[in-house]
């Protein structure tokens, strides 16, 4: 059953009907231990109002009841092209195994620094756990400031008929530099590309994307894409010359930065 913050949880919200009765014994060990962190349950408004674990939180039993978690999606962008990195998720993991999607997608945790909401800090702290959790990325390279956050966004997805995502998902972008030694148990692929080479992956059939990716680049991630890139010129940004570096930061403050967007 979820656990309460600081109050009884209101009838209205849904308690998780199901979860040890669920096996994992034909999962990857590693990938069964991560099912027992403890996600953030949240309303459809994202008021944090308990936790469950992740477990609990992916089984389409339960999303069917409205359970709803809290997520983040970082989109990282190398500074000298301004080409997105994607990773590809290992076969290893439960939910949605062999997709390509954004740089990192995970979940804040209930803890202390996780669950601080002011200038989205406990996002931005799961994501610096996250990062070189799966990709290796030095912790020594993150800083919660060079994470720019956009908007969230509500979806629904399912993953086969017994798991499934239904998250409150942050969005984020990044442009730093980054070393990558990748973990084979999260991610078996990763690499670089621009918005064409993203195009084109699209209409390859022989890919696969998670669909809270394929949401974000059909509505959200081209304009972004290309706002940043434009108001990154405009600072001094030059490819061709190899001067300046694509920022972020540009895209601070801008169009329906802060916005819930529902995308079920």
């Amino acid at each position: 059953m979820a656990t309460a913050f600081t109050e009884t949880i209101p009838p209205s919200l849904p308690v998780p009907s199901t979860n040890g009765t669920i096996s994992l014994d034909t999962y990857d060990e590693e990938q069964v231990r991560l099912m027992e962190e403890r996600c953030i349950l949240v309303t459809p408004e994202d008021k944090a109002y308990g936790e469950d674990s992740k477990k609990t939180c992916h089984l389409m039993s339960n999303i069917n009841t409205g359970l709803l978690h809290r997520a983040f999606s970082v989109f990282l962008f190398r500074p000298k092209d301004g080409k997105l990195l994607l990773q590809k998720r290992a076969d290893e993991k439960i939910t949605f195994p062999s997709m390509w999607t954004n740089t990192c997608c995970s979940h804040p945790l209930s803890i202390k620094s996780e669950l601080v909401e002011e200038n989205q800090a406990g996002v931005k702290s799961a994501a610096i756990r996250k990062l070189p959790q799966e990709l290796g990325i030095p912790e020594s390279q993150l800083k919660p400031e060079d994470f720019i956050y956009l908007t969230k966004i509500h979806y629904l997805a399912p993953s086969d008929g017994l798991w499934g995502e239904h998250e409150i998902d942050y969005i984020m972008f990044s442009t730093i530099d980054v070393d990558l030694e990748i973990n084979p148990n999260e991610v078996s692929d990763a690499k670089y590309v621009s918005k064409q080479e993203l195009e084109t992956m699209f209409s390859e059939s022989g890919n696969s994307f998670t669909p809270w990716f394929k949401l974000i680049a059909r509505d959200l991630l081209y304009p972004w894409w290309d706002e940043m890139l434009e108001k990154s010129k405009a600072e001094g940004w030059n490819l061709e010359k190899g001067e300046g570096r694509v920022n972020a930061k540009v895209l601070a403050n801008g169009p329906r930065v802060g916005d819930l967007i529902k995308m079920i």
